[in-house]
Order: C-alpha cells, then sequence, then structure tokens
C-alpha cells in the first residue's frame, strides 16, 4: 500500500541531490545504494539509526531513505531526531509493517512519504525524486519569502551616522501616516530603499509598491503608464489596460525622477491627489483610486518652480512630508559598514558563496574616496573586488585605481572622516611611512623628522598598548 499515487512528475537533479541510506542489514543496504546510485543519485550508507543521525548532523543531506525497524534506534525515534536538525532533510520511510496506523503515525512525526517491502525500485526512486521536488520548492518558497520580507525594512539601509538616523527617525514616525512625501538626494544615495521603507513601516504594507522611474519614460508614453487607457484611444490601443496608479490600488505609487515629469501632465497628477481619482485614456468616467504617492528627485525642484519648469501647487503637494538623504561623502562613518554589508550581501549570492572580509588597507582606501556616485557606487566596486579576489580577505588590489591610487590630501580627509584622534593620525602615518620603508626604521625615522630613539619609544608604546588592549 502507498500514501502517495505513483503519477509521474517532472525529474529533479539528482546529481546534485545527497541521499544517505539507513538500514541495518548489510546486503539490503548495498542493494538500495547501488539501485539509487545507478539511477543517477549522489548517495551514502549508514548502518544503523545511530550512524544515520550522526552523519545527518554532519549537514549536506538532502534526503534519508531509511528502514522502520533497527536494533540500535527505532524509526520513529530516528524521523525526530533527524527532524530536530536545522535544515532537516527529508524522510522517505521503507517498512514491512504496512498498517496505516504507522504511515499516519510516520507521517506526523514528519516523514515526506511511506512505501512497504517489498517494492520496486523505481517506486523508491519516483518517491526520491518527488521528496527531492518538494523539498527544492519549499527552500524556494523561504528563500522568497525572506527576501521580499527584508526589501524595504530599515535593515536594508545601512547607517550608523546621525543623518541617517535621523532618516530612520523619520520613517518611523511617518509610518502610520497617509501623507505624500518628498525623498531628495543625490543619485545612488538609495532613494527607492528609503521609499520600501516607508511603504513597509506603514498600514499599506500588504499592498502593492509599484516603482516607476520617469526619467526612463518617453514623453509620450508617460500618462499611458501612470493612468491607463481603453481600448482604441490611440493607434496601438488594442485593448484596456490598467495604469500603474491602479495596479498600486490600497498600496503605494514611488515616482522617481519626478522633476522629469512634463509640464502638461503635471495638472493631471496634482488632480489625482486632490481628488483621489485617475481617468485613463480615452475612457468618459473617473475612476477611484486609493494610493499614497512618493516621489523623489535629484534636482532642485524649487530652482525649477521659479524657472517655470515646476508647478508650485504639485510641489506642495507632494512635499508634505520632506525626507532629504544625505550623500555618501557627507556620512563617511557609514562607508566601512556599507561595503560590508554589500560584501556579505553579494558573498551570499556568489556561486560559490563566499565569505569574505575587508583588510584594513581596503578600508582606508575606501574611506579617502570622495564616493561621487554615493552608495551605487560603492556597492559596483564591492561587487568588482568580490569578483577578483583571490583570497578571503578584500585588498586594495582588488579595487579599481582610481580608488586605491589616492593622493595624501585623500589620506587627511580620510583621517578626518574616521574622526581619528592627532595621536591616532601621528601613529598611521608613522606606521605608513615604516611599511613603505620596507620596515626600515633608520630611513623611517629620516622621512619622519625622527631621531631613531623617538621613533623605536614610539613604536614600543604602540606595542604596549596593543598588549594592554588585548588583555
Amino acid at each position: 500500500m502507498r500514501r502517495r499515487d505513483t503519477e509521474e512528475i517532472a525529474p529533479v537533479d539528482r546529481k546534485s541531490a545527497r541521499l544517505l541510506v539507513v538500514e541495518d542489514d548489510d546486503a539490503m543496504r548495498d542493494l538500495v545504494v547501488e539501485e539509487l546510485s545507478d539511477a543517477g543519485f549522489a548517495v551514502e550508507g549508514a548502518p544503523g539509526g545511530r550512524a544515520g543521525i550522526s552523519r545527518v548532523r554532519e549537514g549536506g543531506i538532502d534526503l534519508v531513505v531509511t528502514d522502520l525497524r533497527m536494533p540500535d534506534l527505532d524509526g520513529f525515534d530516528l524521523i525526530r531526531d533527524i527532524r530536530a536538525v536545522e535544515q532537516a532533510p527529508h524522510i522517505v520511510m521503507i517498512t514491512a509493517f504496512g498498517s496505516i496506523d504507522t504511515a499516519i503515525k510516520a507521517v506526523k512525526l514528519g516523514a515526506y512519504d511511506y512505501i512497504t517491502k517489498p517494492f520496486e525500485m523505481e517506486e523508491l526512486v519516483l518517491a526520491a525524486d518527488k521528496a527531492l521536488r518538494e523539498r527544492g520548492l519549499r527552500e524556494e518558497v523561504d528563500r522568497l519569502r525572506q527576501q521580499v520580507a527584508g526589501q524595504g525594512s530599515l535593515d536594508d539601509i545601512v547607517g550608523k551616522s546621525e543623518p541617517m538616523q535621523e532618516v530612520f527617525s523619520l520613517i518611523r514616525r511617518l509610518g502610520p501616516s497617509m501623507s505624500s512625501v518628498m525623498i531628495t538626494g543625490e543619485s545612488g544615495t538609495g532613494k527607492e530603499l528609503v521609499a520600501r521603507a516607508i511603504h513597509n513601516h506603514s498600514p499599506r504594507a500588504d499592498k502593492p509598491f509599484v516603482a516607476v522611474n520617469l526619467a526612463a519614460l518617453p514623453e509620450t508614453l508617460i500618462e499611458a503608464e501612470l493612468f491607463g487607457y481603453k481600448r482604441g484611444a490611440f493607434t496601438d490601443a488594442r485593448e484596456d489596460r490598467d495604469g500603474l496608479f491602479a495596479e498600486a490600488h490600497g498600496g503605494t505609487i514611488f515616482l522617481d525622477e519626478i522633476g522629469e515629469m512634463p509640464h502638461g501632465l503635471q495638472a493631471k497628477l496634482l488632480r489625482v491627489l486632490q481628488e483621489r481619482e485617475i481617468r485613463p485614456i480615452g475612457a468618459t468616467k473617473q475612476r477611484k483610486v486609493d494610493v499614497r504617492v512618493v516621489a523623489a528627485t535629484n534636482r532642485d525642484l524649487e530652482e525649477m518652480m521659479r524657472a517655470g519648469q515646476f508647478r508650485e501647487d504639485l510641489y506642495y503637494r507632494l512635499n508634505v512630508i520632506h525626507i532629504a538623504v544625505p550623500p555618501l561623502r557627507k556620512r563617511p562613518e557609514d562607508i566601512v559598514p556599507l561595503a560590508e554589508h554589500f560584501l556579505r550581501k553579494l558573498g551570499q549570492q556568489a556561486t560559490p558563496p563566499r565569505t569574505m572580509r575587508l583588510s584594513q588597507t581596503a578600508q582606508r582606501a575606501l574611506l579617502s574616496y570622495p564616493w561621487r556616485g554615493n552608495v551605487r557606487e560603492l556597492e559596483n566596486v564591492i561587487e568588482r573586488g568580490l569578483a577578483l579576489a583571490t583570497s578571503d580577505e578584500l585588498a586594495p588590489e582588488d579595487l579599481p585605481s582610481h580608488v586605491r591610487e589616492r593622493k595624501e590630501s585623500d589620506f587627511l580627509a580620510g583621517a578626518v572622516a574616521r574622526r581619528l584622534s592627532l595621536g591616532e593620525l601621528e601613529r598611521e602615518y608613522i606606521e605608513r611611512v615604516l611599511e613603505d620603508e620596507n620596515g626600515n626604521k633608520t630611513r623611517a625615522a629620516q622621512r619622519l623628522g625622527l631621531d631613531r630613539k623617538t621613533l623605536y619609544r614610539k613604536l614600543d608604546e604602540y606595542a604596549r598598548r596593543d598588549a594592554a588592549t588585548e588583555t
């Protein structure tokens, strides 16, 4: 008797799956391992329940095929112990005791499937395929849930600097509000991340978040994209289409690069904000929409208003709450934490995943660079470094030449950014000169304008200070 039908399913990648056969009968275990190996799986054997548990705890097992009755450990106890392991593998139970009560108990304890002796090997292969496929789907769902849950959270916006803490505080405080928000900041500062965080900390978090970059749309298509159109409204309108405002109903729409909106459409957007309704192109009736608008720009809208390029009434409708995202050069204490964040994130996405750290010299290079492209530029630099690094430490040679080749004035800027004291700055400069002279203290003392005794005394002080810190 089988618990599940034996309908055909799409094949899984058997070569990448690792199976463990737990069976105290040597001949039976060898037979099952051989047959499953011939079917294309990577298979190991364990001579009993306790050996099986030990191997599962080592990790790397995707599916356990186990007998129910073994001398050293009951199959039900085996299921319990396996299920207690972090990232537990799926389990297929084999037994000669084919009662419905046994099947129900095995499934309740966490077994994925259940087959009875005697069985055809094709039946076991099919059960293994189905279990691995379900496991893969479950892992993918968990990954997507984690990804969706993480998007827009404050954890995604890295920053310990005071300006960023003020941004975080604003996001939390305006969470319950429905007011429109204007986000300003240079290109690459992370304005969309802020917009997503605003959405995720609002009562609309379970509704759509729709982002549109107005600068990326042709001027003639912006109205159709935002408000939709009816069939026949223009030459290519072959069917009705909802616009992005309708798509965002109940949630939030993020209008990036709002300064690029054509002047003629600004009046229509103003009406949407005032009346909470849209009219698709070619429609004869208005349509109600419930949408929170978050806009962003890297342009000076007040200057555009003075030049007659941006409507003043629209500006004040959008700018009910203003969040200014500071450029990276204005919050240098965030550079290293951001770089480490990108190393972790990109390292996890690599194939195979990598665990990387920043060397001290690489940190100094990053701190000395002005980052005109802001956070986006920093992420690109870290991604490049991760691709080129040959060890688990990101070094200066893994960085682009324009980042690592800094001038002495950049060194001072980095020292200011890290808020070094005069004593810390002196030590770092002495150590750099000594490094540049390959450890030759005589030449280093000459370059520093010190006598050798003074240099030796300072180095001894640094060593004693380090030793005291370690203890």
